[in-house]
């Protein structure tokens, strides 16, 4: 359960805002759409696979 305190003096929307943040890092949207449909583990890995590529070509084309 996700727990905001509203400070002294803080406009509804800031606390809001927090609120939106602290439930996108509790990663419950990314997981229900994990959920929504059944993937295959080959599917999974490929693209886990994938991802790691895609981030070791970023990180050396930062370094060069």
């Amino acid at each position: 359960m996700i727990v905001i305190q509203v400070k002294d003096n803080e406009t509804i929307d800031k606390a809001l805002k927090r609120f939106k943040k602290k439930f996108e890092r509790t990663g419950v949207i990314r997981e229900l759409r994990s959920r929504g449909a059944f993937e295959k583990p080959s599917i999974t890995k490929r693209t886990q696979r994938l991802r790691a590529i895609y981030r070791t070509k970023m990180q050396t084309a930062d370094n060069a």
